[in-house]
């Protein structure tokens, strides 16, 4: 009787060291994306404006695993690059962002483009990274190798916004390819043309220095 209860304590010790083993996993797979809170774009160190128009264009680097950690995603550990882009209009006329296009320039002027969503869901389907420790415990994936809730988040984070109301912000994430690139920020520039006034014409394009 007594062998017995000393193998029902064990059994149940083993039973919750695997629980709490396995929390991290069970942690990841359940969270939920949430876009941060932005700010006006004057108030981020790296930011460009245009005075005349009123337009201010910001760029928040999520280049460590603390800020990261808002994702489910591990985006660093495949070498894609979040930026979470902030566009706010003070003026009294909408700005469109429609025909705009990123562009980020490394320090030896290699131009990258924003990723789109099917090369982000490549990327997660078939990573190919320069670190040498393995990927997060993949969660069930469907058709494509990414999974409904991963693809969620590739949509919500992303900047989608086609234009800009009179004093309001919008914003979202840019993701780079930043493969073989072992600092990307040192010395790289932003650069955001394409935006234009409410009539169509083109505002002047930003350039933002990302190695603050």
């Amino acid at each position: 009787m007594h062998d017995m209860q000393l193998n029902l304590t064990r059994n149940r010790v083993l039973t919750i060291a695997a629980v709490v083993a396995l929390l991290p996993v069970f942690c990841l797979a359940s969270k939920e994306f949430v876009m941060p809170a932005a700010q006006p774009a004057k108030s981020y160190s790296a930011h460009s404006e245009d005075p005349g128009h009123g337009i201010t264009v910001a760029l928040d680097p999520y280049d460590t695993e603390a800020k990261a950690n808002i994702f489910s995603i591990h985006y660093n550990e495949l070498d894609l690059l979040p930026i979470f882009m902030i566009v706010t209009n003070d003026g009294d006329q909408p700005v469109q962002l429609a025909g705009m296009n990123a562009q980020f320039v490394t320090a030896n002027h290699t131009k990258l483009d924003a990723a789109g969503t099917d090369e982000i869901r490549r990327r997660v389907t078939r990573p190919v990274s320069r670190r040498s420790y393995p990927l997060p415990f993949p969660s069930k994936t469907v058709k494509g190798g990414v999974s409904p809730k991963q693809l969620e988040e590739i949509q919500r984070a992303q900047f989608g916004a086609r234009a800009v109301e009179p004093h309001t912000t919008q914003a979202g994430f840019l993701f780079f390819d930043v493969s073989g690139i072992s600092n990307p920020l040192a010395g790289a520039r932003f650069y955001l043309t394409g935006v234009r006034d409410s009539k169509g014409g083109e505002i002047m394009y930003f350039e933002i220095p990302l190695d603050h």
